[in-house]
């Protein structure tokens, strides 16, 4: 992706890592969410350019080569919504259209219920829109073994990730959420048990991306990345 541009952005009180491409005057925005980074959008800010627009996406606050916040256990979506507002200031851009993955999709419609004015259209992916409050994962109507239960509970996904290098905690991951079944660990498992080591990558995760990934995750570690999304839901945080 060698016509990508790449900058350290100064946003709010920290700077994020802005990957960018094309010059059109309408600008889509990318989110991504866990465990992704900037990198996982590069084939549609490639594709977006090439149809005229300027394609911008950055590691959230935490993630990749962006700074960590002082207190990432403080953290919650509306610390992302802010930045991506104090982003399009830094850049320049009035309005934008915005793309959401995962997490970054319930970022994304949180821009546009609170900032519409700065928005051209949502498009998002894997979340539906979900009133800010209460939630399915604050009211545990997930089964305990659920991997975002799992995550949820302080210290537990630390010591599971911890018996892996980066690398194979990412392998793992990607492998799990490329299957169709629900990852539910039994009781005496961890999340990282459900994976056979010799289970082969997704046919469209390369080991090349496998390691790009793992070097931005080795930089960033996991910390924030449990916060947000994961622990943010308990006791109404991810407002």
């Amino acid at each position: 992706m060698e016509k990508i541009q790449h900058t350290n952005v100064q946003v709010r009180e920290l700077k994020l890592h802005v990957a960018e491409i094309g010059s059109g005057p309408k600008v889509v925005l990318f989110f991504h969410g866990f465990p992704e980074i900037w990198y996982t959008w590069r084939h549609q800010m490639v594709a977006v350019a090439n149809k005229g627009y300027r394609a911008i996406a950055f590691d959230h606050r935490g993630y990749g080569l962006s700074e960590q916040p002082a207190e990432p256990e403080k953290a919650t979506l509306l610390d992302l919504v802010d930045d991506a507002v104090a982003l399009l200031d830094s850049l320049g851009i009035d309005k934008a259209f915005i793309v959401g993955k995962d997490f970054g999709a319930l970022s994304a419609y949180r821009v546009g219920v609170l900032h519409p004015e700065r928005v051209c259209a949502i498009i998002t992916l894997g979340t539906p829109f979900i009133q800010p409050g209460p939630s399915v994962v604050q009211n545990h109507l997930l089964p305990e073994g659920f991997y975002i239960s799992r995550w949820q509970e302080p210290g537990r996904a630390e010591l599971d990730f911890g018996r892996f290098d980066v690398k194979t905690v990412i392998r793992n991951i990607y492998i799990l959420f490329s299957r169709s079944e629900i990852p539910i660990a039994a009781a005496d498992q961890e999340i990282m048990d459900l994976i056979d080591p010799a289970t082969p990558l997704p046919p469209w995760f390369s080991e090349e991306d496998l390691s790009v990934y793992a070097s931005l995750y080795e930089k960033s570690g996991f910390c924030f990345a449990l916060q947000v999304p994961y622990r943010l839901f308990l006791n109404g945080a991810e407002n």
